[in-house]
């Protein structure tokens, strides 16, 4: 991993680029977990000993291209937010913000947090908390070479496009169909120009505000153990996946 590592930033210097512009992280967590079900919003929920947003920041803290990570939830899930950090020594958190009526609404207000001098944007689902700082990294080297990139997963299956009836329609060429993860990492600049270009509110995620503004995204396919905690059954299974990681060391 190391010597990938140093590769990539070879190849970010050779291109006149710097290996490791100023990054922020905005972990987006002010969902309603309306399909989980219970009284407790799934960030909280325990997953390995640790509450499952715990698992996502210490991810981003762990990731050595991170060097800011704001927080965007629910107003009166703030507090336990800065709690979760002083337990797991979430060193690199400046602020935790109230999140808007929409998810794209939610990531402008943590936007407008970071470091002015912030280079790169990495957003990212709270949820999605089996994420490894190795796997940050990777996508934000990725993005430093081309402005823009996302975690993504290949389908395997056939895929089919169905008619407003319901009805197939035709079949699409699965090689290139992704299904789209986070984190997905902007050029600050970029981002902040989508932003003022493309007034759309109901978008669900931050890479279509680059297909509005016809900016290409490159995929970084993860497969597909980077899950996002949804529904009740999404817990064992990200269980499952964690007492894996732990058996492979």
């Amino acid at each position: 991993m190391a010597f990938a590592e140093l590769a990539a930033d070879l190849v970010l210097m050779v291109g006149g680029k710097n290996p490791s512009p100023r990054t922020a992280a905005i972990i987006v967590s002010a969902g309603n977990s309306s399909r989980m079900g219970g009284k407790i919003s799934k960030q909280f929920l325990t997953l390995g000993g640790k509450p499952v947003l715990a698992h996502t920041l210490l991810a981003f803290q762990n990731a050595k291209q991170i060097d800011e990570i704001v927080v965007v939830a629910k107003a009166d899930a703030i507090e336990t937010v800065w709690e979760i950090a002083e337990q797991y020594q979430i060193k690199k958190l400046t602020h935790v913000t109230r999140g808007g009526d929409t998810r794209a609404a939610s990531v402008q207000r943590g936007f407008r947090k970071i470091n002015p001098k912030t280079k790169f944007v990495a957003i990212h689902d709270g949820a999605r908390c089996l994420i490894t700082p190795e796997q940050v990294g990777k996508v934000c080297r990725v993005a430093y070479r081309h402005r823009a990139a996302t975690a993504a997963t290949a389908v395997t299956d056939t895929v089919k496009l169905a008619n407003r009836w319901g009805f197939i329609e035709k079949t699409l060429n699965r090689d290139r169909v992704f299904l789209v993860q986070t984190p997905q990492v902007f050029h600050a600049d970029l981002y902040r120009a989508a932003l003022a270009s493309v007034k759309e509110t109901n978008l669900t995620d931050d890479n279509q505000l680059m297909e509005k503004i016809n900016y290409t995204v490159k995929l970084v396919d993860f497969g597909k153990d980077n899950i996002k905690i949804t529904t009740p059954d999404d817990i064992p299974r990200a269980e499952f996946i964690l007492s894996r990681r732990k058996v492979q060391k």
